[in-house]
């Protein structure tokens, strides 16, 4: 069985290979690949592989742009750190995903799924579900919010996403800050904000903090691989982005 990995963490990578290797010896890597221009030239100059582990955040773009332009002829695995509706999606349309970090039993049985629908698979109609996917995160993408009505006093007021600092959470309840620093309840969980706010630009820091990006003024190493983070207006408590989170969050920061 031969195996492509895309993947632009090295240590993710040769951590993704040596699982791999542990479940079967046998399997070849036929490369390692770190960005979406170098999926491209890959796919362009080699032939369809058995299966294709691919994280979605690379360097320079989304995973989904090289099948955009190459339309799939293998299976894939998604190993990704990525946000919660488009995960949703990839377990419909793909053979499996794999969250980060990755573990031993969760590959073993991503692998076992594969090799048991590998006798049905057709590069045809994986090509259509690549498609169907895109099409599927398209569609997320228009329906996200471009504003927020909330509630001043008797007044109700729209807020646009240019005026969003950030969202967070206390005592159950969802705020929007401004950059302004007035605060606003909004009706709606950190998991549904979560889906409505286009991951371009707002991401999940933690349980408490959802972030525009214009927000993030200092980022400072922390403890056992964390990463702190200021935001403007300033918070009163401290925001921890975790170890497993700090890649996405850096590459997500680099756009």
């Amino acid at each position: 069985m031969t195996a492509l990995l895309i993947e632009d963490e090295y240590p993710a990578a040769e951590r993704l290979e040596k699982l791999i290797r542990k479940l079967d010896p046998r399997v070849d890597i036929a490369g390692v690949l770190d960005s979406v221009e170098a999926g491209k030239r890959w796919f362009a100059d080699h032939p369809p592989v058995d299966v294709i582990f691919s994280d979605i955040q690379l360097s320079d773009g989304l995973s989904f742009q090289i099948f955009e332009a190459f339309p799939a002829h293998s299976p894939i695995i998604f190993t990704t750190s990525y946000d919660e509706y488009a995960i949703k999606a990839f377990k419909v349309k793909s053979v499996d995903y794999l969250l980060k970090p990755i573990k031993l039993p969760e590959l073993a049985e991503a692998l076992e799924k594969f090799k048991r629908l590998r006798r049905e698979f057709s590069p045809a109609a994986h090509a259509s579900k690549i498609e169907s996917l895109i099409e599927s995160l398209d569609q997320n993408r228009k329906a996200h919010k471009s504003r927020f009505l909330v509630r001043n006093g008797e007044q109700l007021i729209p807020v646009g996403l240019d005026q969003i600092a950030y969202f967070y959470t206390a005592n159950e309840l969802a705020c929007l800050v401004g950059k302004d620093g007035r605060q606003f309840l909004v009706d709606y969980t950190m998991e549904e904000l979560e889906h409505l706010l286009s991951p371009a630009q707002f991401f999940r820091l933690n349980r408490q903090f959802i972030a525009q990006v214009t927000a993030i003024q200092k980022i400072h190493t922390y403890f056992n691989g964390k990463l702190k983070v200021e935001l403007r207006p300033e918070t009163p408590q401290e925001v921890l982005v975790s170890r497993e989170k700090a890649p996405a969050f850096k590459a997500w920061l680099e756009g």
